[in-house]
């Protein structure tokens, strides 16, 4: 079985939709522990909910030992799946699990991301730019922030009347699917870190 370790910091969406396509057999992979870097994150109640593992490494508590205590945790698994993950990983588990680390963005990489570019920051800044497409990216994790090599890419439109928030609701679910669909060109591979693959999947002016 191809094992899957999530770490997350908030509600959970993105981990969800992986658990989900495993259940619809889209990905054949299984969730083997979640990880959260912030205790009350809602990601965890869903992992209870579906009976998989979990645990809490608080970024303020750890701090630069954050990113080796969770090494400590999925030295089992096949690949690590960043889904709405708040900290940078350092050190270490970068070398241990070169190429087997992929993080969804929510713009299309290399616009909007870098250093402290995430969540609403991201939106607003592709609305103050007056963008016509934004969407979302799934990339390899290196040593850099948004660096790695593009997995999955999917476009979205954006609208004249969007805020951050609404931009944000319409990216999320192609978020799901750039990021199952990144999973399973790992399990396709067998385990080996597949070489940088675009997937461009532009949607309807609407």
């Amino acid at each position: 079985m191809f094992n899957i370790a999530v770490l997350v910091s908030g509600n959970g969406t993105n981990l969800q939709a992986i658990i989900d396509s495993i259940k619809t057999k889209d990905v054949d992979a299984s969730v083997k522990i979640v990880i959260s870097d912030r205790p009350g994150a809602y990601a965890l109640e869903r992992a209870d909910i579906e009976g998989i593992d979990y645990t809490i490494i608080d970024r303020k508590l750890y701090k630069k030992n954050l990113s080796d205590k969770i090494l400590e945790q999925v030295k089992d698994c096949d690949l690590i799946v960043l889904a709405g993950f708040l900290s940078i990983l350092t050190g270490d588990i970068l070398k241990v699990f070169e190429k087997r680390i992929i993080n969804v963005h929510p713009s299309l990489i290399p616009s909007f991301c870098g250093p402290n570019m995430y969540g609403r920051k991201v939106h607003q800044a592709a609305l103050d730019r007056g963008v016509k497409i934004s969407g979302c990216t799934v990339h390899v994790v290196d040593e850099g922030t948004d660096t790695g090599p593009i997995l999955v890419q999917k476009a979205v439109p954006v609208l004249e009347r969007d805020t951050p928030e609404t931009l944000a609701q319409r990216i999320l679910p192609f978020e799901h699917q750039a990021l199952c669909e990144a999973i399973d060109i790992f399990v396709e591979n067998g385990q080996k870190a597949p070489g940088p693959r675009s997937v461009s999947s532009p949607t309807p002016w609407s």
